[in-house]
């Protein structure tokens, strides 16, 4: 049986909130482009590219938002939990948990896109072992099931 942690989920002004303390608390600033970044981001139903996210962003401010630009936040977003990346998609995902840390098991449509998570300590807790008992440190799982979704596949 999976060991699962209990986490409090956020959604809605509620998740900026909390991004922006986390970030905070990261020593880190929550900037209006910052903001702007993570609002479209958690907006998203599905995984989205950093192109995805500079143009929706762009949009909303009326000017053109450069890729590398979102990248470097996505990339900060990552380092301090607000964001999850889905490397098997090279896409994005917020954290609707950003104040708890731990492994996150993602499961993916192949038709729909549609991206989901799970918990199971036990399965990320045994990578990082394996890990560790081949001489590596600071070990992080990137877990990834792909397949059909319930919607997709009936």
């Amino acid at each position: 049986m999976a060991t699962q942690h209990k986490h409090h989920e956020h959604s809605g002004d509620n998740l900026i909130d909390e991004a922006a303390r986390v970030l905070r608390d990261a020593g880190e600033q929550w900037t209006a482009m910052r903001e702007d970044v993570f609002r479209v981001l958690a907006a998203q139903e599905r995984p989205a590219s950093a192109y995805d996210i500079a143009e929706d962003v762009g949009k909303a401010r009326g000017k053109r938002v450069a890729a590398n630009s979102v990248y470097r936040i996505l990339d900060l977003f990552v380092r301090t939990n607000l964001a999850n990346r889905i490397e098997s998609a090279n896409a994005y995902l917020a954290n609707t948990h950003p104040g708890c840390r731990h492994d996150c098991i993602f499961l993916i449509c192949d038709d729909c896109g549609q991206a989901e998570h799970f918990d199971d300590d036990s399965l990320t807790s045994a990578l990082r072992k394996a890990g560790a008992d081949h001489g590596y440190s600071n070990v992080r799982p990137v877990v990834e099931l792909r397949g059909l979704c319930s919607d997709c596949s009936s």
